[in-house]
């Protein structure tokens, strides 16, 4: 049993199934033109017809999305809707059993189909990264070496120091810790670190699993703040599943409600924090 909605309301208390049920319910039938509509004529990352999961367990049906260069695009729905997977099926971490994901680098070049391409190969020569959910950092490792570790596609140790002095140079609190064994960062400080760590091989996309999972107010607010610069500073997009469905449509510019393995909703993030439907199922309204 959990309540209604994921911001830590405790008003209304329906199980997860339930939530499943009234949400598919909801379902409204979003359609291609919508989906580029909501993310401009030329989408970054582009989903077609995807069919994904684990071995021989489908998850993820018929699954579409679009969003834009400098966008972030926030999934919510109930636990178990297929949120993560969708970030999994992008980098390589799923059997695609059919459907396209394509990328535009923004070179001139057209769409490319990275599909079937492994993680290494996402991030290397797509510009894909992932975020873990929390404690993916190394903790017996220094900061420094942690941030190595993020590099580790590249061909000479000097590219990786010199990746990671550049991030030094953008965040200051990591520098002051650079020698420091990661397990004395605070809990805000590792997050900063498993950003930082994906953000040595600069890559275009940043897929971001619960950015807030686990985290004080204060620091889930520096981590909102570090990924609102990434997003208009320098143009990353952005796609995020957050478990406060509340602060990730208050971050993000589209908003998509996943259920049961597809897409049930989608619009402007302001339009979703404003649907009632959305609010009393989600929102904790």
């Amino acid at each position: 049993m959990l309540s209604s909605g994921f911001n830590g309301g405790i008003d209304t208390v329906i199980s997860v199934d339930e939530v499943a049920r009234q949400a598919r319910a909801l379902a409204r039938g979003v359609p291609l033109e919508q989906l580029d509509a909501l993310a401009g004529p030329e989408p970054t990352l582009q989903i077609d017809d995807l069919c994904a999961g684990y071995g021989q367990m489908e998850i993820l049906h018929s699954f579409n999305l679009r969003v834009g260069r400098g966008q972030c695009l926030c999934l919510i729905g109930p636990n178990g809707a297929g949120k993560s997977t969708v970030l999994h099926s992008i980098f390589g971490f799923t059997t695609i059993y059919s459907g396209s994901i394509l990328t535009n680098p923004g070179n001139g070049n057209g769409r490319a189909d990275v599909t079937h391409l492994s993680p290494n190969e996402k991030l290397r020569s797509a510009g894909i990264a992932y975020i873990l959910q929390d404690k993916s950092v190394f903790p017996n490792m220094t900061v420094e070496e942690n941030l190595w570790m993020g590099a580790f596609l590249m061909q000479h140790p000097t590219e990786a120091k010199l990746a990671a002095e550049r991030v030094f140079d953008h965040y200051p609190r990591l520098a002051a810790r650079r020698k420091h064994p990661a397990k004395v960062l605070s809990g805000g400080e590792r997050r900063l670190l498993e950003i930082s760590r994906a953000l040595v091989m600069d890559p275009k996309v940043l897929l971001v699993d619960e950015p807030s999972i686990g985290l004080e107010p204060r620091f889930i607010d520096m981590v909102f703040e570090i990924l609102g610069d990434l997003q208009h500073k320098e143009g990353k997009t952005i796609v995020i599943v957050e478990q406060n469905a509340k602060k990730g449509l208050e971050f993000a510019d589209i908003g998509y409600v996943v259920v049961s393995g597809e897409l049930a909703i989608a619009g402007k993030a302001q339009e979703l924090l404003a649907d009632p439907d959305v609010g009393r199922l989600f929102l904790g309204g």
